[in-house]
């Protein structure tokens, strides 16, 4: 007879577990996160079991009912989690088991804490990818409203952080929405492998007792049972792969962090970060600190070290199931939070962001942005690239030298490079001229920033899944 603290695995050993070795091995301090998705695993665990004569229907009823009653006192936070009970699993067992007796002892009937955990965690991340593509859509979302608002917005494009061309601000914010839907075709991907039961593995090989697997993955909502006991207790790849596909994420946020906080600096100023994401100095009483943009850089590093926590984890583990497993909650949990948190913020930061039209404009009449325009003018005059290319630096250099752009030198100095050149220049040399002419897909002209914003929106009406 066991009572409420007993080791549920007590029969076999004749000393209690050393207290700090009872602490040291414990779960139960992050592992409770998951009751919900235990609960709703023994529930349909429970069903299947009435379902082919296992459990008695009285026996099902009262186990639906006792894990409802738990489920209310964990919400409800009444609910002790013991340390001695190890792990979500068997301290809501041992809860259940105290409040409908027998009955509860049964539940285990056809399952291990092997394939239990595993189905718990798949449930649990299959709803955290589905809120974190939710987070994706509405930055997306507030992305596409700021690239609409700045189509025309004349900004440098940069390349080794150096004046390159002109772009508009909006196509630049496309280029982030990009990024995005890669990362939600990502996570899409992997909620299809998440999306597989383990559960009747049980430990490693298997039950003896006819269950109904399919009636379980059904009941879950899962598309199928995996294939083999050893590896679905096993497994752990779905973790490692959300993790990589996450810290893709945060790399991609990283980077947009990198330029908000380029941009928003004195020495740029082309944007307004809102004060609501921003902090001051506790000495220098004019600053404007971009700490949101810079903790989710810093929070980017922490991701990629619990993805290669994870993979160090599982590098050297013979199948089955092992201990080391007990591992792979925290660096899962931590990157699901962290990410989720991230996007969210930047969503909101986004949708507060104003631009500094002039700044932008000014610094990208600036640095020769439209020396390559030159070039493309001469190539349509018959002069070989090559020898455009070579023309053209030489104007550049001249223009270095007099400290004016090539837009502000005179017809004569140009021609003094190449007579091909015309009066027409000042068109292409123009910012406007400049990203009018590229107006083609994928290009930065604001009619092409405009039609790739309505083809975005037109697929998230249509329900097609970004990045495909």
């Amino acid at each position: 007879m066991t009572n409420a603290t007993t080791k549920p695995w007590a029969g076999r050993f004749e000393q209690p577990t050393d207290a700090f070795v009872e602490a040291f091995t414990a779960s139960v301090g992050f592992d409770h996160r998951l009751y919900r998705q235990d609960i709703a695993g023994s529930i349909a665990h429970a069903r299947m079991l009435a379902q082919q004569g296992i459990l008695s229907g009285e026996e099902c009823a009262a186990i639906v009912a006792g894990l409802a009653r738990v489920r209310e006192r964990i919400e409800a936070g009444t609910f002790a989690w013991s340390e001695a009970l190890e792990d979500v699993h068997m301290n809501i067992e041992a809860a259940l088991t105290a409040d409908i007796g027998d009955a509860g002892k049964r539940l285990h009937t056809g399952r291990s804490r092997n394939d239990q955990v595993a189905t718990d965690l798949r449930l649990w991340l299959r709803e955290e990818i589905d809120a974190l593509l939710c987070g994706i859509d509405a930055l997306v979302s507030a992305l596409l409203d700021l690239a609409e608002r700045e189509a025309d917005t004349i900004m440098p494009g940069f390349t080794h952080l150096q004046v390159a061309q002109p772009i508009t601000f909006g196509h630049h914010m496309m280029a982030w929405v990009e990024m995005l839907e890669r990362d939600a075709g990502r996570l899409s991907d992997c909620r299809a492998r998440v999306n597989i039961m383990p559960l009747g593995a049980a430990a490693l090989a298997g039950t003896s007792y006819p269950i109904d697997r399919a009636f379980t993955a059904a009941a879950l909502g899962f598309e199928r049972p995996a294939e083999n006991s050893l590896d679905a207790v096993s497994d752990r790849d779905f973790a490692i792969e959300f993790t990589a596909a996450a810290a893709i994420a945060m790399m991609h946020l990283s980077r947009f962090s990198e330029e908000l906080i380029l941009w928003s600096s004195a020495q740029f100023g082309f944007i307004e970060l809102s004060d609501a994401y921003c902090t001051g100095s506790s000495i220098m009483p004019q600053k404007k600190n971009p700490d949101v943009p810079e903790l989710v850089r810093g929070k980017t590093g922490r991701i990629f070290g619990h993805l290669m926590a994870l993979l160090t984890l599982m590098k050297g583990q013979p199948l089955a199931y092992n201990k080391d497993n007990q591992e792979d909650k925290e660096p899962l949990f931590d990157t699901a939070d962290n990410l989720r948190g991230a996007l969210k913020v930047f969503a909101d930061m986004m949708r507060h962001l104003t631009c500094n039209h002039a700044r932008m404009r000014a610094a990208a009449s600036q640095g020769f942005a439209t020396a390559t325009d030159l070039a493309d003018y001469l190539v349509r005059r018959g002069i070989p690239f090559r020898d455009a290319h070579e023309i053209v630096g030489k104007a550049v250099a001249f223009g270095l030298r007099e400290g004016r752009d090539l837009a502000l030198l005179t017809l004569a100095e140009l021609r003094r490079f190449s007579p091909a050149i015309g009066e027409d220049v000042y068109d292409v040399l123009s910012l406007e001229g400049s990203v009018n002419a590229r107006n083609h897909l994928g290009g930065t002209a604001p009619e092409q920033v405009r039609a790739a914003i309505a083809r975005k929106r037109a697929a998230r009406g249509a329900g097609v899944a970004p990045g495909r």
